[in-house]
């Protein structure tokens, strides 16, 4: 007997909430996915997010035999469409069985929503910017995602490509022993650099005007990398004053020259270790559990969430090692609180440069994200 798929717009809390819940039935024993928390999914899809002044969304769930088995979202973001000569819109918040008919059913109502907005490309998935989680995983299923990073089924990539898609742009994710000193040869170049650069942790006594500067560092430091879209200012406060809770000044380095601020890395610990078995919620004492874990189980890995040189020393000597003073002006502190690797993701495949002074580094790439793409016609 066939069964019945039916799909129906997110337009109501309830809709929202379902939407939401859905990943739990997908993911169901499998050890790698960590459930995000509830109440951070409600509002990164409020519209208090800043991300919604400058692009709109809409979601669909997919139902069989009344029972929610798939999910999609489709963007379309101004912001991107001023920086970009393409009519490009996206998809993402990608859930489902695997069932080609749901997969296809929910591309098929994205691929109508973003052609009737205009749009002559769809590009995903984003969750729900290039700024946010986004790619596919395609390799480097074993281990969990670290925090901000997603994470997927094998059998998603199969059914994406069915749909007509195509890779666009593979994103990698690297993993360095934090422990490790940088080979003799890096040391002697960062020695060297810093005789003109100086290397500073974050000032919290000035911390808005600190979130503007490194705002100003990565947005012109990634203005002319693929899929671009800057921060406002908006989205950047709201996201440092969220990491500001988390994250030890030390954890953000500035280099100076000259006293110009011309590059910065951010990390943070990998609060996924800390969600685990917390399913989603914090009430009505998973909060205690996790402060009790923060206090006595605090992270083994963290993540580089962002690190930027400005655009004008991307190319030379210099810009390198600006590089090797920032991660390992990072490295000390980290260590210091005992996280023993980092990951630094994403980077672009294509961004030998950078991927080059970070296997210098002795990090070593160990999952692979991918940007699907298709023609809309």
């Amino acid at each position: 007997m066939q069964s019945h798929l039916t799909l129906t717009p997110v337009d109501t809390a309830k809709d929202l909430d379902t939407f939401i819940r859905l990943p739990w039935s997908i993911y169901q024993g499998n050890p790698n996915w960590i459930p995000p928390l509830l109440l951070e999914r409600k509002m990164h899809l409020s519209a208090r997010n800043p991300y919604f002044s400058h692009a709109e969304w809409q979601g669909w769930i997919a139902w069989q035999d009344g029972k929610p088995v798939g999910r999609i979202s489709a963007q379309t973001d101004h912001l991107y469409l001023e920086n970009h000569s393409e009519r490009t819109g996206f998809f993402g918040m990608l859930e489902a069985i695997d069932d080609a008919g749901v997969f296809s059913a929910l591309f098929g109502q994205a691929e109508t929503w973003l052609k009737a907005k205009g749009m002559h490309t769809v590009r995903g998935p984003f969750n729900l910017s290039i700024n946010q989680e986004c790619g596919l995983l395609v390799e480097g299923f074993d281990m969990p995602p670290v925090v901000m990073m997603p994470y997927n089924p094998p059998y998603y990539p199969g059914q994406i490509e069915k749909q007509g898609y195509v890779p666009a742009k593979d994103l990698l994710a690297y993993l360095l022993d934090a422990e490790i000193e940088p080979p003799r040869a890096v040391r002697s170049l960062a020695a060297k650099a810093a005789q003109e650069i100086d290397v500073r942790p974050l000032n919290r006594k000035h911390l808005l005007q600190e979130f503007e500067l490194l705002r100003d560092i990565f947005n012109d430091a990634w203005s002319r990398n693929w899929g671009f879209v800057p921060f406002t200012q908006e989205e950047f406060t709201e996201m440092a004053k969220t990491l500001s809770h988390v994250i030890q000044d030390d954890f953000v380095q500035i280099a100076e020259l000259n006293g110009e601020a011309v590059g910065m890395i951010v990390a943070a610990p990998d609060l996924n270790q800390l969600l685990r078995n917390l399913n989603g919620r914090l009430l009505p004492l998973n909060w205690i559990t996790l402060l009790w874990r923060w206090n006595m189980r605090y992270p083994d890995t963290g993540r580089v969430i962002l690190m930027g040189i400005r655009r004008h020393y991307q190319n030379s000597l210099l810009g390198a090692a600006v590089s090797y003073l920032l991660i390992e002006a990072l490295r000390q502190p980290v260590c210091k609180r005992g996280l023993r690797q980092m990951e630094l993701s994403w980077i672009l495949e294509d961004n030998l440069r950078m991927r080059s002074i970070i296997e210098d580094l002795g990090a070593r790439c160990y999952k692979r994200y991918r940007i699907y793409q298709k023609e809309l016609k």
